[in-house]
């Protein structure tokens, strides 16, 4: 075998298929396309998912769950978070601008105290939510828990 001699296996090239190029060719009048329909005119595009009339795979699965476009998430922050801010920082008020200058939440975000951990500083505390167990270990140090209004 030598390289002049190497030519490509037999039927594995095939001539491109010219379509709309005069009867003569075979493939002129229609161009493969058939006489009438979208698929025959110029600029036709089926539908993402079309499966030619078939009922498409989207809308034969049932639809399931649900999502309150309304819905409001809250960021938890834990009474030991709490705690160690209040160490680390020596402070004894807590608000959401507090929170969002030592990136604990985002600009945005909603935050809610839960009551997991251990509580030893009097802490005055601002928050959007608060759970009992959080509000009463915050009231037992003599501390004050503020609600925020969630809409601003």
């Amino acid at each position: 075998m030598e390289l002049h001699t190497l030519k490509p296996a037999t039927g594995s090239l095939k001539n491109k298929k010219r379509v709309g190029r005069g009867q003569g060719s075979g493939k002129g009048g229609t161009a493969t396309r058939g006489y009438n329909g979208a698929q025959s005119r110029s600029g036709y595009k089926k539908k993402a998912g079309f499966e030619g009339g078939q009922q498409p795979l989207q809308r034969r699965i049932p639809m399931y769950g649900f999502k309150c476009p309304s819905r409001i998430e809250f960021t938890p922050l834990n009474l030991s978070v709490l705690q160690a801010l209040a160490e680390k920082h020596d402070v004894s008020f807590i608000d959401s601008l507090f929170l969002k200058k030592h990136r604990v939440i985002g600009k945005n975000e909603k935050y809610k105290i839960l009551g997991d951990g251990k509580l030893s500083a009097k802490l005055s505390v601002a928050a959007h939510r608060c759970s009992v167990s959080a509000l009463q270990a915050i009231q037992n140090l003599g501390g004050e828990v503020t609600i925020l209004p969630i809409y601003e």
